[in-house]
């Protein structure tokens, strides 16, 4: 196999990655967090709480794909298990089933959270010009503030 030459040092896809895994982390524990409470919001808001928390898991899915195999296009290993997501990850757990307005709240932080992680990676993919990776987490911050932005229009 070939030596990887797409014009980005071995130290800059390594620090690149190195932020790509805690975005990896926190979108696959936001995807949990959210898939868990789709399969367990009650109330009165259930019909409109549930599909809306179907349709964030579902993106935050094809999510973590793509942020993976981009650590993957810069020849570093993307973590894959609870474990690992769990070291990395900035978004805390919650205990139990929250209500309505607390889960909504908790998704709120967590989708801010990878806004604040995703700044963090663009910091270090503006130092090598990595405009792929510059590309993605972009993109993913658009979702994630509109997210939230619509995560707390609900819960007023």
């Amino acid at each position: 196999m070939t030596n990887i030459d797409i014009g980005i040092d071995e130290k800059g896809r390594n620090e690149i990655a190195e932020g790509l895994k805690k975005l990896l982390a926190d979108s696959y524990t936001l995807y949990l967090q959210t898939h868990n409470f789709h399969w367990n919001v009650t109330g009165l808001r259930f019909r409109e709480l549930h599909l809306m928390f179907e349709e964030q898991y579902m993106e935050l899915a094809i999510a973590v794909d793509d942020i993976a195999e981009r650590i993957r296009t810069l020849d570093v290993a993307a973590p894959g298990t609870y474990k690992e997501f769990s070291r990395l990850s900035s978004i805390h757990e919650v205990d139990g089933v929250p209500n309505e307005a607390q889960m909504i709240e908790v998704l709120t932080v967590g989708h801010e959270t990878i806004i604040k992680t995703a700044r963090d990676v663009l910091k270090v993919a503006n130092e090598s010009a990595d405009e792929s990776t510059i590309s993605l987490v972009s993109d993913r911050m658009r979702v994630h503030e509109k997210t939230s932005w619509m995560l707390r229009a609900s819960n007023k």
